[in-house]
């Protein structure tokens, strides 16, 4: 069955994220790509033109899941607490989110290559604008105060970025359950509640 270009487009990115996760992204190579899917290197340059723009669009297509998953978590008809929570166990290092090691290696390889830097640098924009939306209406509702949610989102996307590099890169550093607690704990520090609830 012949796939479409849309189809066959997919499949090199998911063929790329597997590799980038599997070689890491200095070392992942266009033949890497096109030997996961038995085709010719022409066929990956024809859809990417380079490695930088195949990488590039390999961690856009990786983090339009990301995005998407976690607008629906925070798009659910439930308190703005409870869409907070649930977003961030989900995207801390000891919930469902996979590929902290793809995104560690991206962080990595963005300060070389502009390409992805604009890539990681508006997904990081994104993450936090969405929890800071979701902060800015639990304050208008009432639920809890927050002065500054953009704040907020800045200082809990950054512990938890930095969570998963502890237990993504030296395993057994930080406990799974401690990192949790510490998740929780500094969610509800960020909105100014009365500690676990």
């Amino acid at each position: 069955m012949r796939l479409s270009v849309a189809e066959r487009r997919e499949e090199l990115l998911r063929a790329a994220i597997e590799q980038i996760q599997a070689r890491g992204v200095a070392a992942v190579r266009i033949a890497d790509v096109a030997s996961a899917l038995g085709v010719s290197n022409a066929l990956v340059l024809y859809h990417f033109s380079t490695k930088e723009k195949l990488v590039a669009a390999a961690f856009t297509y990786a983090a339009e899941d990301d995005l998407a998953h976690l607008r629906k978590l925070l798009g659910r008809r439930t308190s703005a607490l409870r869409r907070l929570r649930a977003a961030v166990r989900w995207y801390a290092p000891t919930g469902q989110a996979k590929g902290w090691r793809l995104w560690i290696e991206g962080w990595a390889a963005a300060l070389r290559e502009p390409a992805l830097r604009d890539v990681t640098k508006s997904l990081d924009q994104q993450w936090k604008a969405a929890i800071a939306e979701v902060i800015a209406e639990g304050v208008a509702a009432g639920e809890f105060r927050c002065p500054d949610p953009a704040t907020a989102a800045l200082r809990l996307t950054a512990l938890l970025d930095g969570l998963a590099v502890q237990l993504t890169s030296y395993p057994g550093a930080v406990p799974r359950a401690r990192a949790q607690e510490w998740a929780d704990e500094a969610l509800a520090r960020e909105l100014g509640l009365p500690g676990q609830q």
